[in-house]
């Protein structure tokens, strides 16, 4: 299922493919401008909506990789009061300091682990979110690019039409000159 964005942006390309030509002309079209400003009010409104998506998506991912510090933070500690506990036992003293360095580095290791699969998880969320927002950027930009080569060729076309008439009227006018110019003359 697509998003708003793309859903009013197709609204968008079906109002405007639906709407009627205006009179005498097969280039220019009648819009409804308050028909035409509720799509596009509702596309500015979804835009923002969609970017705080993604940045709350952004959000999560830091609040992973606090948590996985935080686990990191307290494995640590409790495998420093297992050092701390252990060592202060004379008999087992050499034993103790051993284990104790053993739980250190298993924790050191887990916490590294889960730091590593935080860090990934998180590019992976930011990622997404960036290609997805890029996409929707990338289809409005499209229509844009798309409407205002629509509009330009039909401008050019347009344009053209307005100098051929142009130089029609000229070349009639200069006829016309002419023609009264020689009428002038046979009276005489």
């Amino acid at each position: 299922m697509g998003s708003r964005i793309e859903e009013i942006i197709e609204d968008l390309e079906e109002y405007i493919d639906g709407c009627k030509f205006q009179t005498f002309s097969n280039n220019k079209i009648i819009v409804n401008k308050e028909e035409l400003d509720e799509l596009i009010g509702e596309l500015s409104l979804r835009v923002p909506e969609e970017i705080k998506k993604c940045q709350k998506i952004i959000t999560q991912q830091e609040a992973i990789l606090a948590d996985a510090r935080t686990q990191a933070q307290n494995m640590i500690d409790d495998a420093q009061g297992t050092i701390d506990h252990l060592v202060s036992e004379h008999e087992v003293m050499q034993r103790a300091y051993q284990r104790a360095n053993e739980l250190v580095e298993e924790a050191r290791a887990q916490a590294e682990e889960i730091i590593s699969r935080a860090y990934d998880d998180a590019n992976d969320i930011r990622q997404g979110a960036v290609q997805y927002t890029d996409t929707l950027l990338a289809n409005v930009q499209q229509i844009i690019s798309s409407n205002a080569e629509d509009s330009r060729s039909r401008l050019d076309e347009m344009f053209s039409s307005l100098q051929r008439l142009y130089d029609e009227c000229t070349e009639n006018r200069a006829n016309l000159s002419n023609s009264v110019s020689y009428g002038d003359v046979e009276e005489k």
